[in-house]
């Protein structure tokens, strides 16, 4: 409404305008060749505009025929590049469905039509990636490395075929130039790992701070790792170097408090620097948190020159901080055992392999110390019954990352991940059962029995065990056979303990 409004105020000015135009007295005179023209002033304004009109047509049609080619080039241009486009988005498509005949066929297209873009690049090393084809998308990336814009995206792709053809040290490099010249969390995580993965801890902390400054971590992850690689700096120089190793433990107990390898070092150094008591409260608090066989073999022989009794009534006072858990009845029972006490060791292991046992089936550690027990009573009998039933018992809680299972905490998997390894009951697998357990060698000319799990005593009349004889039976179910690399050393202070099952109670149970 108001541009009809407009347009008709802006007629009505204009027929005005002529008007009064129309109205002025005057002409004008025009001679041309000797003759004169005289028209009035209307006449003359309306010739003018009449040429006006001519003179703007014929410069129109000569710049059209002027310009007509390169507007034909840029139109084609634009055609193809239109159908490039087209290609390159169909092909990135084609990339995400897993279809690598139509991304190879749409990656030619592509390059047909855009030449040498970027994407091009991009689309046929993924295509070529997709089939298999690992020299095509090595050429492709390496084409990348020539243009600034996709000189990164180059050593990215660089670094993911290293890896896959287990070129370790090229994808390395490849890393370290992307770090080199941009923050990168996949460069930067890169070169973390070859750190972890060589055990230079030093050097792998530099990369944490390095990469929390940069905010490729997050706050928790970092103060993680930071604890985890303080921790294995303070195992490292704890002989050489105990005043540094304990501060650096001290600091990793404070970043990460449930780190079980940080409260266990940081106890044995308090200790060892002779603050006793603050050694010990630190490791209750550990322990009470996480009961951990580490933190209970640090607390047991806390103090150096103490008895076998005095480490006993140590162990039973640790027992007290977590009375309901499987590892102070292990440690109370070791603890009993070292001291000669048997009574007190088969009390103690009561709440584990007694006939009202809280915890359900004994673990393998259980059924281990058990035999030890009987070892050191003379019953052989016993002692054969209890590791033929270790060989079948259930896994004791471990250090488990992917599918490593160890005794001992490291700070990074063989792989290089920090922080890899878990404390939990690894997954139970089912497997052929192992070869039984001999306790003594059998004589000659029968072949040699494996090493014994528990060295015996020699008895004064020793006489070998009957070949092959037969298990008492148990009246349980048939339990699943735990892998033979899952066994542990009996007297290893570190062996993982076991896991308390869903409706166990220990409650009836008293630790003396």
């Amino acid at each position: 409404m108001l541009r009809l409004l407009a347009f008709l105020a802006a007629l009505g000015l204009i027929a005005v305008g002529l008007s009064w135009l129309a109205e002025i007295p005057g002409s004008v005179a025009l001679s041309w060749r000797g003759v004169e023209h005289e028209v009035s002033l209307i006449t003359a304004t309306g010739i003018v505009l009449a040429l006006a009109v001519v003179i703007a047509a014929v410069w129109g049609i000569l710049r059209f025929v002027v310009r007509a080619p390169a507007a034909l080039a840029f139109a084609s241009r634009a055609r193809r590049r239109e159908k490039g486009l087209v290609a390159l988005s169909r092909g990135m498509i084609a990339i995400g469905a897993g279809d690598a005949r139509q991304a190879g066929r749409y990656a030619v297209e592509a390059d047909k039509y855009l030449g040498e873009e970027s994407l091009t690049k991009l689309l046929r090393a993924q295509s070529a990636q997709l089939s298999g084809d690992r020299a095509g998308a090595v050429a492709a990336f390496n084409e990348m490395l020539a243009i600034e814009d996709t000189h990164l995206l180059g050593l990215r792709g660089l670094h993911v075929e290293a890896r896959r053809a287990g070129q370790g040290e090229a994808a390395l490099d490849y890393a370290r130039r992307a770090n080199a010249r941009a923050s990168l969390p996949w460069a930067a995580q890169a070169v973390l790992d070859d750190h972890a993965r060589r055990g230079d801890w030093g050097s792998a902390l530099a990369a944490v701070e390095a990469n929390a400054e940069a905010r490729l971590l997050d706050k928790p992850t970092a103060n993680r790792w930071r604890a985890v690689l303080q921790t294995a700096l303070a195992m490292e120089r704890a002989e050489r170097d105990a005043k540094g190793a304990l501060a650096l433990a001290r600091e990793a107990l404070d970043l990460a408090p449930n780190l079980v390898p940080a409260a266990a070092i940081c106890g044995k150094l308090t200790a060892a620097s002779g603050d006793l008591r603050k050694a010990a409260r630190m490791l209750e608090t550990a322990y009470a948190a996480t009961p951990h066989p580490d933190l209970a073999a640090a607390y047991v022989r806390l103090r150096l020159g103490d008895s076998a009794g005095d480490r006993l009534t140590r162990a039973r006072a640790l027992a007290r901080v977590a009375p309901f858990d499987p590892e102070s009845v292990l440690t109370v029972a070791r603890a009993a055992l070292e001291a000669q006490d048997l009574p007190a060791a088969r009390k103690a292991m009561a709440p584990l392999v007694g006939a009202e046992a809280g915890f359900g089936r004994p673990t393998a550690r259980a059924c281990i110390l058990m035999a030890e027990i009987e070892d050191a009573a003379g019953d052989d009998g016993a002692v054969r019954e209890w590791l033929n039933r270790a060989a079948r018992a259930p896994r004791d809680r471990a250090w488990v990352a992917d599918t490593i299972i160890s005794d001992k905490w490291a700070p990074a998997s063989p792989s290089g991940a920090l922080d890899a390894f878990v404390w939990r009951t690894p997954d139970e697998r089912s497997t052929e059962p192992p070869p039984a357990i001999a306790l003594r060698a059998a004589p000659p000319p029968a072949p040699p029995a494996p090493p014994p799990i528990i060295e015996a005593k020699p008895a004064p009349a020793a006489v070998a065990p009957p070949p092959a004889p037969a298990a008492p039976p148990i009246a349980r179910p048939a339990p699943r056979v735990a892998p033979p690399l899952a066994a542990a050393p009996p007297n290893a202070p570190d062996d993982p303990g076991p896991s308390a099952p869903s409706g166990g109670d220990f409650r009836n149970y008293a630790i003396e």
